[in-house]
């Protein structure tokens, strides 16, 4: 049996998406799996034992039409994404089955769910949810000493500067937590500047032991670090789905988004936190009403009480 699987576009989706991806593969009973999408699914899922090819697909149109029409013939083909271009991406492709995710039916659940939903809806099985899964090999434990735990703190988020918390907020907890933790600060491309802001901050504030990463990490290397944390403190990212696929207790502060749909899938380790505003979740990118009250109000003692309650 070959499966082709298009993977959804951000980290944290195709983390979310694992579970019904397992679901799948159980349905097929180990099948031939190439997968296709962004650089950063690419990298998440590549190592799978099952993946048999692995096609990056950019978003010029000409080079995914050349890749999608050279994959070949598949028996079966999931897409996890209901952009305009995977609808057409769809057509190209050669498989006797082919389905494709569509957000609009599948409301008010979490978004694990609603890919677990569709895998059952495409297949008419009634699979549960698992555990989210990232097949890596993880055998060494990396730390700045041999004795401290590790505390990361994640500052940026892909979604937009709307879910990004206080660069100073952020330090001052780096500060009270540094007596017990080491610190890694993380971030993708376009984070340097508040990974750096934060820097500063800490070694005015006489603090030492930390490692700025980020921008400096690959996908492999960020789950490696991940997978080795003791505490992570972090926005709604695609990080913190990562953290959550390895159990990392965890202090989620979010804004403009929705928890019930985004926060960690069965970490039982993890905790919230957010205002309840009027306003929130809006959704949007950037404050529509320029406050930005739903991040600003969140001071370091509430992640702080966060924390406390996780020990």
């Amino acid at each position: 049996m070959k499966i082709l699987i298009e993977l959804p576009t951000w980290l944290g989706d195709t983390v979310m998406a694992t579970p019904a991806i397992e679901n799948i593969i159980s349905h097929y009973n180990k099948p031939e799996i190439t997968i296709v999408g962004s650089f950063v699914s690419i990298e998440v899922m590549k190592k799978h034992p099952l993946v048999f090819k692995a096609k990056v697909l950019k978003k010029n149109y000409i080079s995914s039409y050349k890749i999608a029409k050279n994959l070949g013939k598949f028996d079966v083909y999931f897409s996890f994404r209901g952009s305009f271009r995977s609808r057409v991406i769809k057509l190209l492709i050669s498989s006797k089955k082919k389905y494709q995710f569509d957000r609009n039916k599948y409301q008010n659940f979490h978004q694990v769910e609603k890919y677990n939903h569709f895998v059952n809806d495409c297949l008419n099985t009634n699979f549960i949810v698992g555990k989210l899964n990232i097949n890596f090999n993880l055998n060494h434990k990396i730390s700045l000493s041999k004795s401290a735990p590790i505390l990361g703190i994640n500052p940026g988020a892909s979604y937009g500067n709307a879910k990004c918390w206080s660069v100073e907020e952020f330090a001052e907890v780096g500060a009270k937590l540094s007596t017990l933790y080491d610190i890694y600060i993380f971030g993708g491309p376009g984070d340097e500047a508040l990974a750096s802001d934060i820097e500063k901050l800490l070694v005015e504030k006489g603090v030492s032991n930390y490692l700025n990463l980020s921008g400096k990490t690959s996908i492999s290397r960020l789950v490696e670090y991940i997978s080795n944390l003791d505490l992570f403190i972090t926005g709604d990212s695609g990080s913190m789905h990562l953290a959550a696929s390895f159990q990392v207790p965890t202090v989620a502060i979010f804004g403009p988004t929705r928890d019930s749909e985004t926060s960690q899938w069965m970490n039982s380790k993890s905790m919230i936190v957010k205002k309840k505003l009027d306003c929130q979740p809006c959704m949007k990118r950037t404050c529509p009403l320029m406050h930005h009250n739903c991040m600003n109000l969140i001071k370091a003692e509430d992640v702080l009480k966060a924390v406390n309650a996780l020990n």
